[in-house]
């Protein structure tokens, strides 16, 4: 029997700086494939995107939008008649900024699925990063420069306890979502676990994008470098939001998603063998130079944003919130 395929589907604009590093680790994971939609990229991310899919990488589909349109929901609507979404054993919707941490074995997808068994869908529960103290953009891989994270059973935001579920591709689903997926109104015996292995409560057939109180992370949890470092955060904020479109990331946005409370390093043994898949793609000097570019473009756009009337007091302003409060006053009240 063919060891399963997985899929992840996600949208992508001016992330190009972050790409590589993101393809490489889940393809060390496991993943097999990566349907990538890009609107109105100006980093070259696109680019990047079609060039893997010329090297049987990754598949990408422009994602022409309509005013007011949610670039993240049209992608996952469209996703579910795309050749490759309907060719793959498994789905998961994961964004650039998500890298899934396995727990078990050796940070395999197969080391997850021998612990959790025969089931239809496993969700896991974000682990935020903080930007700890790196102000300013550096290139190098994401997961070995951020290390300060959200405490690993505290949520300090309501934000904190979001969840992404990877899916069976299966009739007991009508799609996926981006948090959660659309489950069949006729699903029968469904066997949905969150990242212990523990069954999800039958709410969740219905609602819930976030993790409950008693949600195990044994087996895997999804580290989220939600805003990378106070320079990037300023290109993040300039780009837009993906999903809520009218919602500024400003001030709330970081005081809730930065979080440094607690030093992980449990993704670092994972990381040589991403490198390796790194190295092979790093290796193609078309690739080599989008990627170059892309980075060079995210240093010029950090000066320009920097130089732009109201932003250099917007970054002041985010230097000076205290990322520890709304944690103990959380802690106060428990």
């Amino acid at each position: 029997m063919a060891d399963p395929t997985y899929t992840i589907v996600t949208t992508m604009k001016n992330e190009g700086p972050f790409i590589l590093e993101w393809i490489a680790y889940h393809r060390s994971i496991g993943f097999t494939g990566f349907t990538v939609f890009t609107n109105d990229c100006d980093d070259g991310t696109d680019k990047i995107i079609m060039r893997l899919e010329e090297l049987g990488v990754a598949t990408h589909v422009p994602n022409v939008l309509k005013p007011g349109q949610s670039p993240q929901r049209k992608a996952l609507r469209r996703s579910q008649w795309h050749a490759e979404t309907q060719a793959s054993d498994w789905l998961m919707s994961a964004d650039v900024d998500e890298f899934l941490m396995i727990r078990a074995g050796d940070g395999h997808l197969s080391d997850l699925m021998d612990k959790v068994g025969d089931v239809d869908a496993v969700s896991f529960c974000w682990k935020l990063f903080g930007h700890g103290q790196n102000d300013g953009y550096e290139p190098g891989f994401v997961t070995e420069q951020f290390r300060w994270a959200a405490p690993e059973n505290m949520f300090p935001s309501v934000q904190s306890s979001g969840i992404k579920t990877l899916v069976r591709n299966n009739e007991k689903f009508v799609r996926i979502r981006i948090h959660r997926p659309l489950v069949a109104e006729d699903a029968e015996d469904l066997r949905w676990v969150d990242g212990g292995g523990q069954p999800m409560p039958p709410v969740y057939r219905k609602s819930r994008w976030s993790a409950h109180k008693d949600f195990s992370h044994q087996y895997a949890r999804l580290h989220h470098y939600a805003v990378r470092s106070v320079d990037s955060f300023l290109v993040k904020r300039d780009r837009g939001r993906t999903n809520h479109i009218n919602t500024d990331q400003g001030l709330e946005y970081w005081r809730a998603m930065n979080t440094n409370f607690e030093y992980d390093e449990t993704i670092l043994p994972r990381l040589p063998a991403a490198k390796r898949v790194y190295d092979d793609l790093i290796a193609d000097p078309v690739l080599a130079d989008l990627h170059v570019q892309a980075c060079d473009w995210h240093v010029a756009k950090i000066k320009e944003l920097k130089a732009r009337e109201g932003w250099p007091a917007f970054r002041d302003a985010i230097l000076a919130i205290d990322p520890g409060a709304s944690w103990r006053d959380q802690k106060q009240h428990d």
